[in-house]
């Protein structure tokens, strides 16, 4: 069994642990059910959580969550957690698409509403949303001072300017704008890429997706989120475009010369990092979140429109109803205080292709989800369903308040445009399930058809069954706009 082969020890229902050797300062977790652990198999997933188990001043464990596989230093769906004096910082942890993230907003309109209008529908969010590989705003264009109050001010920013409401921002993590984004850190070449992307969905495996809400599992947890089964719902993943990976790359190198000049240890190149003491760690930190911040913006100003979208295709006053339910990051490293041995902390948490699941009663919560926990978004691959969760006070004690972020791919792109035509695949899905698809690219649909990843259901299983998140709510497509 593979299982021998990897040394791994079940803990506990959809939980498994790597010991400590060799270099490993510390154990590794696994999340998963063992069909989901089996796929991790495939690639170097396990060689790399090894490899974060290794780092300076790791606490407690390294992690994978069950949509993990193999990604650029640190695997996908990897988390991991440093001191706050004494730890590192690494870009790999976060990597190049920083803060990547999913919104959901609810709408008063039922699935039976919008499913005559569907085809409509994508056409109009196709046409309001621009899309595709290095998409460009026709609607925003920003100066570099302009797109510094974007960087250091987060969706602050976006409502003054009359995109999206007050309210919407203490529905985004970090309120829509993380603390010590310093833009003086950020490249010419970045704010150059910065300046007109905003308001853009991007392309890979970035979509608008309208849904139905199918099935409630936690009919309290969901009326506190505002859903309801029959209910029509958008979900919004991008995240910070050529902004967040020129930031990325210009601090890489960076972090990469200050780790050749004090000698570190690397058993992977891709998985540089600087101590949090250095200049280079301080100034990644600074860029990543004026990246983190961009991307908020980014997805806000997305949701302005897909409510003016609804409007023109539903009437006026439509989009009066349509609430942000919740928005999360992906791929961002963060200070927060967590207990680890009895004793509160300030760690900084890497968390990337994972998702912040807090439970109920902290304090970064927003009032209004204070008492039942934060709501997690479960984007599904193209064709299957997604899911909302709920942060659960186990998730605290086993892996630093986190989930998983999707269903994770377990077929390269390439391997998938080999496999399938991107026309059939979106006559399949409108002759079998009635879901619409418009890209711009039929080779984009063929990239991101829904056997590249790993089964949804199983993966959300696992966290369930781990007890580091529970299950509110299951959602299917109905339209489907990608890049």
């Amino acid at each position: 069994m593979i299982m021998d082969a990897e040394n791994l020890e079940k803990k506990g229902e959809a939980i498994y642990e790597i010991p400590r050797e060799g270099d490993m300062k510390v154990p590794a977790l696994v999340f998963g059910v063992p069909s989901i652990v089996e796929k991790m198999t495939q690639d170097r997933t396990f060689w790399q959580l090894k490899n974060v188990a290794s780092l300076d001043g790791i606490l407690k464990h390294a992690m994978v969550m069950p949509d993990g596989h193999e990604g650029y230093g640190f695997p996908i769906g990897g988390v991991a957690a440093f001191d706050s004096e004494e730890g590192i910082v690494s870009p790999g942890g976060v990597g190049y698409d920083i803060n990547c993230g999913v919104r959901l907003v609810r709408t008063s309109l039922s699935a039976k509403d919008v499913k005559p209008k569907i085809r409509e529908l994508c056409d109009t969010l196709f046409a309001n949303v621009p899309s595709g590989v290095g998409s460009k705003s026709q609607k925003i264009r920003v100066d570099n001072d302009e797109l510094g109050e974007v960087a250091e001010l987060g969706i602050e920013w976006a409502v003054e300017k009359g995109y999206g409401r007050r309210e919407d921002i203490e529905r985004t993590e970090e309120y829509g704008k993380i603390a010590g984004a310093d833009f003086s850190c950020v490249s010419d070449v970045a704010k150059k890429r910065g300046r007109a992307q905003i308001g853009t969905l991007g392309a890979g495996n970035h979509f608008l997706e309208v849904q139905s809400v199918e099935d409630i599992v936690e009919p309290e947890v969901a009326e506190k989120f505002g859903l309801h089964a029959g209910q029509a719902v958008v979900m919004i993943h991008s995240g910070s475009r050529g902004f967040g990976h020129q930031v990325c790359s210009d601090h890489l190198k960076s972090v990469m010369g200050k780790a050749q000049e004090l000698s570190l240890p690397m058993p992977d190149r891709e998985l540089v990092y600087a101590p949090l003491e250095t200049a280079e760690a301080q100034a990644y930190l600074g860029a990543m979140r004026c990246a983190v911040n961009y991307a908020f913006v980014n997805r806000h100003v997305i949701m302005h429109w897909v409510r003016e979208s609804f409007d023109s295709v539903f009437g006026d006053g439509t989009s009066e109803s349509m609430n942000l339910v919740y928005d999360v990051a992906h791929n961002i490293a963060k200070f927060e205080e967590h207990k680890i041995d009895g004793e509160n902390r300030e760690v900084i948490v890497h968390r990337k292709g994972a998702t912040r699941a807090f439970p109920a009663g902290r304090k970064e919560l927003p009032p209004v989800y204070r008492d039942v926990g934060q709501p997690v978004i479960i984007p599904g691959s193209m064709g299957t369903a997604s899911y909302v969760l709920v942060g659960k006070e186990k998730g605290l004690d086993l892996c630093f308040g986190s989930t998983c972020h999707g269903s994770g791919r377990v077929m390269s792109r390439k391997e998938a445009i080999r496999r399938h035509e991107g026309r059939n695949i979106t006559k399949e899905l409108w002759d079998s399930q009635g879901i619409y698809v418009r890209a711009t690219d039929v080779q984009l649909v063929a990239e991101e058809a829904p056997d590249a990843y790993k089964n949804v259901d199983e993966v959300v299983r696992s966290v369930s069954e781990a007890g580091i998140s529970g299950i509110v709510a299951k959602m299917r497509p109905l339209g489907v706009v990608k890049g």
